[in-house]
């Protein structure tokens, strides 16, 4: 049996009173949607194609320091919300060649990253429709597990706490950081973790439950091992054990964690991922019934030089959110599938039937709401109609070839800002969420060139990337089947 998770400081609670303009309204709401909007071009090509540079944190504080936690001005309860980083900011830290780190290198990188973690994501599902291009040719291994993600969260590993950069992936399960001895680590901003130095590390044995809930567990000399593969070819390998994991002052004892002593890939710095998913073995799974199975976040956009948040426990689901029907999927419990029902532009609702999204008794298509995709795929047909609609209602801007996975594109350069149509999901039950124009008209370059946000995919699965995601608090209550939207920003 697994040892109970145990606190030693209740669960951190913050919330913000900013009001979530313009973005969501219920069926019932009587709210006023813009059908067009204003981007600014000059401005968003700045934000987006600024690199910012963190300062060098250090490894062996006892807790976080105020650069990791938002602070709180309630004086009755001690709060904590963690920051979380976007991946671009650890690139100073790894990038050996001043030329890496300019926009077009990082976005090309992003891209490959991208289109290799939606194809594992497929693999996964059963789908033999791999969207895989000319640019981002290589071969997926069947049965890896979805790719590393974008957004990383700094916590304390261990007793004493070793702090450490974690990639959050909520597609993920495993929680897992590099462990000494290596017999093969890549290279990392913290100094690689090592369990002899922790009082809290306590190896799992084969014949245990936690054992048995690893996919491809094995045993060595009476320890549970246990292997993850993942979309870009990474992987994690190693020996299973309960440890302490530091949030703030939160100290949240026997989480069930890997120690990896044969990792590759390209996790940019972070010394493991914190799995959000759905599973059983995720960080929020292994919580359970202590935080109701919930936690919201917040992804900074990028480029912004603000930051986002994550923060677990009922206390973070927020009032006044547009909540919609989480639907389970048996056969992928990882993942957290929401009803999407349709697409609008320019406050038109675009003609796509509602079956292009549904997710069927055999588990298959659906919409998956993803912080470790990028970009949103949409089955095919369904994108063309979305993107047609776009098209027409931007019939006055210059159109510019195709870049990377993007067949939409603008030549902004000579513009100091646009109007583009509003883009709204539709979800089931009457939730509409409308999108800033900065979530679906993104630079690719540092010139000028503008994309349509969106790709099409060759499988049913439809993916709500992180792009559409950004700056927009989205909040998950797993215990009772809701993922909410808003009212926040960040």
């Amino acid at each position: 049996m697994a040892p109970p998770l145990t606190f030693l400081h209740p669960l951190p609670f913050l919330m913000a009173a900013t009001l979530f303009p313009l973005l969501l309204a219920t069926a019932s709401a009587s709210i006023f949607y813009p059908n067009f909007q204003h981007l600014n071009v000059t401005e968003t090509i700045l934000v987006a194609t600024k690199l910012t540079h963190p300062s060098k944190p250090s490894s062996y504080q006892q807790t976080l320091s105020e650069n990791d936690v938002i602070p709180t001005d309630d004086s009755h309860q001690e709060k904590i919300k963690l920051k979380l980083h976007h991946i671009d900011t650890m690139l100073f830290h790894h990038l050996k060649k001043p030329s890496h780190v300019n926009f077009s290198h990082r976005f090309s990188a992003r891209m490959k990253r991208d289109v290799r973690r939606v194809a594992a994501l497929n693999r996964r599902m059963g789908s033999t429709a791999v969207d895989i291009t000319e640019d981002f040719g290589g071969d997926v291994i069947s049965g890896m597990e979805q790719g590393s993600g974008e957004y990383f969260v700094r916590i304390g590993v261990g007793s004493p706490p070793r702090n450490q950069y974690m990639v959050i992936d909520s597609g993920s399960d495993i929680v897992w950081v590099q462990c000494k001895p290596c017999s093969l680590c890549y290279q990392q901003s913290d100094p690689v973790f090592d369990p002899n130095t922790s009082a809290s590390f306590t190896g799992v044995s084969c014949p245990s439950d936690i054992c048995e809930r690893i996919e491809n567990a094995g045993c060595y000399s009476g320890r549970c091992r246990y292997e993850v593969h993942y979309g870009d070819e990474s992987y994690t390998k190693g020996t299973l054990a309960f440890e302490t994991l530091t949030f703030g002052r939160v100290m949240v004892q026997n989480v069930a964690i890997g120690c990896g002593h044969t990792n590759q890939g390209m996790f940019v710095g972070a010394a493991g991922l914190l799995g959000l998913g759905g599973g059983s073995m995720s960080f929020v799974g292994q919580l359970g019934g202590q935080t109701g199975g919930a936690f919201s976040y917040c992804l900074v956009s990028r480029g912004s030089g603000s930051v986002g948040s994550l923060e677990f426990g009922r206390g973070s689901l927020p009032m006044g959110a547009a909540w919609v029907p989480l639907l389970p999927n048996p056969r992928l419990p990882s993942f957290y599938y929401i009803g999407l029902s349709g697409l609008g532009v320019g406050g038109i609702r675009v003609p796509i039937p509602e079956d292009q999204f549904k997710l069927t008794e055999l588990g298959e298509g659906g919409v998956v709401l993803d912080t470790g995709t990028a970009v949103t795929r949409i089955p095919t047909n369904a994108y063309v109609a979305f993107r047609d609609s776009f098209v027409s209602q931007t019939a006055n801007l210059p159109r510019t070839p195709a870049v990377s996975i993007f067949d939409t594109c603008y030549d902004l350069n000579e513009f100091v800002s646009v109007r583009v149509p509003t883009v709204s999901f539709y979800f089931s039950g009457g939730p509409i969420l409308t999108l800033p124009a900065r979530n679906f008209l993104i630079p690719v370059d540092e010139l000028g060139t503008f994309c349509f946000g969106f790709a099409p995919s060759r499988s049913t699965l439809s993916i709500i990337g992180n792009i559409q995601q950004e700056g927009i608090q989205i909040s998950v209550d797993a215990t009772n089947g809701f993922a909410g939207f808003g009212p926040n920003v960040c």
